[in-house]
């Protein structure tokens, strides 16, 4: 099916679209009898109202996992089995959520989104329609999301505490933090927005959590970073769950403010969090626990935890810099490191880098009159931020800006795009960037800067998707290279050290006082291992990257995978990510460990 992908265009549909067509009475039709077909558990009948090619993207809802199924056999092959086991009923058409779209002007689609419950939860998902010859629609894609479990709803709202007196609160929630005489259900590796997020989604299911996070306050991983950092996303994309951001915050987040709000987070939440404590291993458990995990407090303290589930939620590779292994290597500073430009006033300085970091960092040094040089060793995929915003946030829609739609309907709305569709839609939109940034391109080119339009020219697609580089969203300093104000060395690839600076492979050599490495961090599996016992390092799964799927190979799930080996990691889970991935995924992750809890899923009830 991968060599047959391309995208459902007018042309190779041999359709056409009336603008004045009614959507919603397409959508209606077809919906109906598409639950007609689903009740009756008429998997010939479901697959006459989709298209050969159609993916069918499902979210736990009716597999317990994360899966993609590409063309009529696959999703014949997944509705004969699972439809009995979820029966699913109750279909109700949101008809507020439907329209006619047009991503390009070759493409059209009717997008709708449906509710519906199973077995085991309340689901929703969401349908897109293309035209046929005949002049009837059919389904291109088909999404299915679990939403909540039967009998386990999220306590809020309505179901917020409602004891008029609470006695002491303060002494109360000390003792719920310190665990003396109890145990947690589940420990949290890592306390940034990703492990914060994640315990309050199980708090509000009723799951005992403690965060152990490594630094001495909570979003410490946000304010020891450099002094400049703002967030690539706009914040209408970050917002985290149940306490969105104040509507008077800037659209682009400055990282020590995010630090702040971390903290808030944290004790508005009521969640359990031991700072400056480290996780020191993770161990088959004892005492009909899975798990043990050692903890050493600041003090020195140790603590040993009995639980089901862990949730590794370090972020990438733990922060630990990546360096390259540079021979007769002098003294250098990482990225990780790097606070202000101004500790380096009167020197001079190499950045060896060309993404994120890099240029911001560049920039930083040459706003306070510092002599930098960036040192590129690869072709960077770059696009401005505006055109970024404008034109590639554009293949969902209008979603994550002012007066979009809940977030919470957003974010199943731009998950509901299968990423092998989503890798076709960034090849075009790729393009288009380019076009719109064609001056600022032509510049970077015009001094030797080194583009790539990415993978399959599929531009932010592998960033997003696939693994962290290899691009740069800008905001001002690619003008700055073409001005000359950062220098740049675009082949520079490093021989070695020099007394003075470096050399590279082309004989050429650089001086500088400073050599800053803005060069990411390490593998994210590596971190991972060095906390589990040897024995088991070979069962864990690859940590990002795609499978054959095109799902993100562990994140929300078990990190050893769904085969018969996994199992000997069950309940050791990942979660990393932007804010955006990690506020949806939390919430996959937190369902899946209280259907554990509650005895509603086993490991082998995954399709």
């Amino acid at each position: 099916m991968a060599s047959a992908r391309s995208l459902p265009t007018l042309q190779r549909l041999g359709s056409t679209v009336d603008p004045t067509i009614d959507a919603r009475s397409a959508a209606k039709n077809w919906f109906t009898s598409f639950v007609d077909a689903m009740s009756a558990k008429d998997v010939v009948g479901i697959l006459d109202l989709l298209l050969d090619d159609v993916f069918w993207r499902d979210m736990l809802a009716l597999t317990w996992d994360f899966h993609t199924y590409e063309g009529k056999d696959a999703v014949k092959r997944f509705l004969g089995t699972q439809l009995p086991k979820f029966d699913p009923t109750s279909f109700k058409l949101h008809e507020d959520l439907i329209g006619l779209q047009k991503p390009f002007e070759d493409v059209a689609w009717i997008q709708a989104f449906f509710t519906f419950d199973t077995t085991v939860g309340h689901a929703s998902g969401i349908f897109r329609l293309v035209p046929c010859p005949d002049e009837s629609w059919k389904a291109h894609v088909v999404y299915t999301n679990l939403d909540d479990l039967r009998g386990f709803p999220e306590q809020i709202g309505i179901l917020r505490n409602h004891k008029p007196y609470h006695g002491n609160w303060g002494e109360t929630r000390e003792i719920e933090r310190a665990f003396l005489e109890v145990e947690p259900s589940v420990v949290i590796v890592g306390g940034g927005q990703t492990g914060l997020e994640i315990a309050a989604r199980l708090k509000m299911l009723g799951v005992s959590a403690l965060v152990v996070e490594q630094t001495k306050r909570i979003g410490d991983i946000w304010r020891e970073r450099y002094a400049v950092l703002c967030l690539q996303d706009p914040i209408w994309r970050n917002h985290m769950p149940y306490l969105p951001f104040p509507p008077s915050w800037p659209v682009y987040i400055p990282g020590w403010k995010l630090g702040d709000w971390l903290e808030s987070y944290a004790n508005a939440l009521d969640l359990n969090v031991w700072t400056s404590t480290r996780v020191v291993s993770i161990e088959p458990g004892a005492m009909r626990k899975k798990w043990s995990v050692k903890v050493v407090r600041e003090d020195g303290t140790e603590r040993i935890f009995s639980v089901n589930h862990v949730v590794l939620a370090m972020g990438y590779g733990n922060n630990v810099p990546k360096i390259p292994d540079i021979p007769d290597r002098g003294q250098i500073l990482h990225s990780s490191e790097y606070k202000v430009a101004t500790d380096h006033l009167g020197k001079s300085v190499i950045v060896v880098g060309a993404c994120t970091s890099a240029h911001e960092i560049c920039s930083d040094y040459e706003s306070n009159g510092i002599d930098v040089t960036m040192v590129q060793r690869s072709s960077t995929h770059v696009v401005s931020i505006q055109a970024c915003t404008r034109r590639l946030f554009g293949i969902f829609g209008r979603l994550y800006c002012e007066g979009g739609p809940p977030i919470d309907i957003a974010d199943r709305i731009s998950a509901s795009f299968p990423i092998h569709l989503l890798r076709l839609l960034f090849q075009r939109h790729t393009k288009h960037l380019a076009e719109a940034d064609r001056d600022l391109l032509d510049g970077l080119r015009n001094v030797g800067f080194r583009l790539t339009s990415g993978e399959d020219g599929s531009g932010l697609f592998v960033p997003l998707f696939k693994k962290i580089g290899g691009h740069y969203l800008d905001r001002g300093p690619s003008q700055k290279i073409i001005d000359g104000k950062i220098k740049l060395k675009a082949d520079g690839r490093i021989a070695k050290f020099t007394r003075t600076g470096l050399q590279f492979e082309d004989g050429s050599t650089l001086d500088a006082d400073v050599v800053l490495f803005a060069t990411g961090f390490a593998e994210t599996r590596g971190a991972y291992l060095k906390l589990l016992p040897s024995y088991l390092h070979d069962f864990v799964q690859p940590i990002l990257d795609l499978d054959d799927e095109g799902e993100v190979n562990s994140v929300a799930r078990e990190i050893g995978g769904r085969g018969p080996k996994g199992e000997k990691l069950a309940g050791i889970w990942t979660l990393l990510g932007n804010l955006a991935g990690c506020r949806f995924h939390s919430k996959h992750m937190a369902l899946q460990i209280k259907a554990y809890e509650e005895g509603i899923l086993k490991f082998n009830d995954r399709y």
